[in-house]
């Protein structure tokens, strides 16, 4: 965890965000939080994600995501040398897919 985001401001934001129940309260809540462009933007950074966990090239990602390749390289980054909270979010995704 990057010390510098741990504030007490963000964990209340995030225990904020663990109260939400449905993926209405969630278009809900972060359409007031966020900018329509600051949340187009996060969700096409962990569909890139997803897609590089899947081997999926930079050329079919930024075709498929308009992402650049500027962005699907700090992604990419994050994948290999970060706290690997995308590996934890998108394995628990998967689990839950399986199940269906």
């Amino acid at each position: 965890m990057n010390d510098k985001l741990k504030t007490e401001a963000t964990d209340t934001l995030f225990k904020a965000i663990l109260q939400l129940r449905s993926l209405d309260e969630c278009y809900d809540f972060f359409e007031d939080l966020c900018t329509v462009n600051e949340l187009q933007s996060m969700s096409q950074r962990f569909e890139v994600a997803s897609m590089l966990k899947s081997d999926q090239t930079y050329l079919s990602i930024a075709a498929k995501t308009g992402a650049s390749t500027a962005t699907i390289s700090r992604v990419n980054r994050s994948l290999s040398y970060g706290n690997d909270g995308y590996d934890l979010v998108l394995s628990r995704l998967k689990e839950e897919n399986d199940k269906k």
